[in-house]
């Protein structure tokens, strides 16, 4: 684990990659979420959640609810690069004033994991 004085700050900025087509994008993602940012059993496995990551909610929703979620963010272009495998590596959504990045676990199949953000961390180009 690094150590959290040492974490260069992570810049959230739009990216939608040229020629992209978010709608075609869109169809071909899905969450799959992290033990790392759960502290309850949970689709994505036995919690593991890590020191320095964002705890989920717990009563959040379910893995169709966040993969709605995270297509349409995508469809909406809140997507920063860099663009891997034909997918950004990050998307925001804003669910009743909190906003969840998703980041891109695996290239290959457009799966994704997701997290809540601080109000200090939220991109301010998203809207509540």
């Amino acid at each position: 684990m690094r150590a959290p004085s040492r974490r260069r700050p992570h810049i959230r900025r739009q990216s939608v990659e040229e020629g992209a087509d978010l709608e075609s994008i869109a169809d071909t993602v899905r969450y799959v979420g992290s033990p790392e940012h759960k502290s309850y059993l949970s689709p994505a496995g036995t919690p593991q959640l890590r020191a320095d990551a964002s705890p989920c909610p717990k009563d959040l929703a379910t893995l169709e609810t966040l993969t709605g979620w995270l297509k349409e963010a995508i469809r909406l272009g809140n997507v920063g690069a860099p663009w891997e495998g034909g997918y950004p590596r990050y998307a925001w959504i804003d669910s009743n004033g909190t906003c969840f990045e998703a980041r891109l676990v695996n290239q290959g199949n457009g799966e994704y994991k997701g997290y809540p953000l601080r109000g200090d961390e939220r991109p301010d180009w998203i809207r509540q």
